[in-house]
C-alpha cells in the first residue's frame, strides 16, 4: 500500500454510535483497499468513538475529535484539509458501502476524465427496494432534490449520466477542486452545502457524473430527523443564500419570481401545518445574512468559467415541478403495482 492513499474517505459523526460502526465495517469490506479513513466528529456524547481505533486495525483510521459541534460542513472541509488522496470520498456515518462502491467511482473517474465530482446510487437501508436518490437535481427556483428519491430502485436510476451534484452522503470530489472552490460554505452548517458546493464546482466549468454501480445504502438523517425543526431551518435558510450567491446575473432576474414564489409556497405551506415559526425564522434569517451572501458572491461570480446554456442545461425548469414530486412517486409506485 502506498503511502500517500488515492482516496481519502472523510466520515463526519454526531452522536452517530448505532450506525457508523456499521459504516466501518463496510469500509473495511471494499474490494479496493488504497485509502484511508478521517472519522471527523462533531462533539459526541454518546461514546460513539470509544476505542474505535482499536476495533479497526485493518482500516487505516485517524481520527480527530472536535469539542463541539462544528457543523457538518465546517468538519468536512477539516476532513478535506487532513486527507492525503488525491479523491475524496465523503460518506455520512450511516451509509453503509456495497463492496465495490469505491472500486466503482473511482474508476469511474479514471474514465472519465471530464468529470471531476460523482455521485452514488443511494438505496434506502430499511427499504432497499426503494432509491434514497440518484444524484441531485436543481432548479431554477434555487430548490434542489434527490432525484428519484422513493422511486422503485429496479427501475430507475439504473443509467449512469451527468447531473447537476451530488449528495454528499456518499459522494467522490477531486480533492484539488473541493479545496479550490472553497469548500463547504461553513456559515450553511448543514443541509444544501452539497447543492451549494455542487454549484460553485459547475460555475468553475467542472462537471457531475452519477455513477449507477457505486450504491450505498443510506438511513438519512439518523442523528437529526430528517423531518426535524433543524433540518428544515437549516435547508429554507441555505437554498436562499446559495440561490443568491451561486445564480449568474443573466439567471438572477429571470429566476428571481420562481424562487420568490417557492419561498411563499413553502412559507404558507407549513404554517398551515402548524410549524410557520420554524420556516419565519429560517427566511428571516436568512435576509439577515443576505449582506455577507453577496459579499460571497462577488467573488465566486470572478471565478465563473461555464457558458450559459451549459448551466442551463442541466437545470430543472418545470414551473411545477420542485411541488409535485409526491404526486410522481405514488403515481408511479401505483403503475407498478398495476402491471405486476
Amino acid at each position: 500500500m502506498n503511502d500517500f492513499p488515492l482516496a481519502s474517505v472523510v466520515i463526519v459523526t454526531w452522536n452517530s454510535a448505532r450506525c457508523l460502526s456499521s459504516c466501518l465495517d463496510a469500509l473495511l469490506a471494499q474490494v479496493y483497499k488504497d485509502f484511508e479513513v478521517i472519522v471527523i466528529d462533531n462533539g459526541s456524547t454518546d461514546g460513539s468513538l470509544d476505542a474505535v481505533e482499536s476495533h479497526w486495525p485493518a482500516l487505516r483510521l485517524r481520527v480527530e475529535r472536535l469539542g463541539a459541534n462544528k457543523g457538518f460542513a465546517a468538519a468536512n472541509n477539516l476532513g478535506a484539509r487532513l486527507a492525503c488522496g488525491k479523491w475524496l470520498a465523503l460518506l455520512n456515518p450511516d451509509a453503509f458501502p456495497e463492496t465495490n462502491w469505491l472500486e466503482e467511482l473511482l474508476g469511474a473517474a479514471a474514465n472519465n476524465p471530464d468529470y471531476s465530482f460523482f455521485a452514488s446510487r443511494q438505496l434506502q437501508a430499511n427499504a432497499s427496494h426503494l432509491l434514497d436518490g440518484a444524484g441531485d437535481a436543481f432548479h431554477i427556483s434555487g430548490l434542489a432534490w434527490r432525484r428519484f428519491a422513493g422511486w422503485p430502485a429496479a427501475q430507475f436510476g439504473l443509467k449512469t449520466e451527468e447531473v447537476f451534484s451530488p449528495c454528499a452522503a456518499g459522494a467522490l470530489y477531486s480533492r484539488e477542486a473541493f479545496l479550490m472552490a472553497g469548500g463547504f460554505d461553513e456559515d450553511f452548517f448543514s443541509y444544501h452545502e452539497d447543492v451549494d458546493l455542487g454549484f460553485r464546482l459547475r460555475l468553475r466549468g467542472l462537471r457531475c457524473l452519477y455513477v449507477a454501480e457505486a450504491v450505498v445504502r443510506h438511513i438519512g438523517s439518523a442523528a437529526l430527523g430528517a423531518k426535524s425543526d433543524f433540518a428544515l431551518y437549516h435547508w429554507q435558510r441555505n437554498f436562499i443564500w446559495s440561490f443568491i450567491q451561486n445564480m449568474p446575473s443573466t439567471y438572477l432576474w429571470e429566476a428571481l419570481p420562481s424562487h420568490l414564489l417557492a419561498n411563499l409556497i413553502y412559507v404558507l405551506n407549513y404554517t398551515l401545518l402548524g410549524r410557520g415559526s420554524v420556516l419565519w425564522k429560517a427566511k428571516i434569517d436568512a435576509l439577515r445574512g443576505l449582506p455577507r451572501a453577496f459579499h460571497k458572491r462577488r467573488e465566486i461570480q470572478e471565478n465563473r468559467k461555464v457558458r450559459r446554456a451549459d448551466l442551463l442545461r442541466i437545470m430543472e425548469r418545470g414551473p411545477l415541478q420542485p411541488y409535485l414530486l409526491g404526486y410522481h412517486i405514488r403515481k408511479i409506485r401505483r403503475t407498478i403495482l398495476t402491471y405486476k
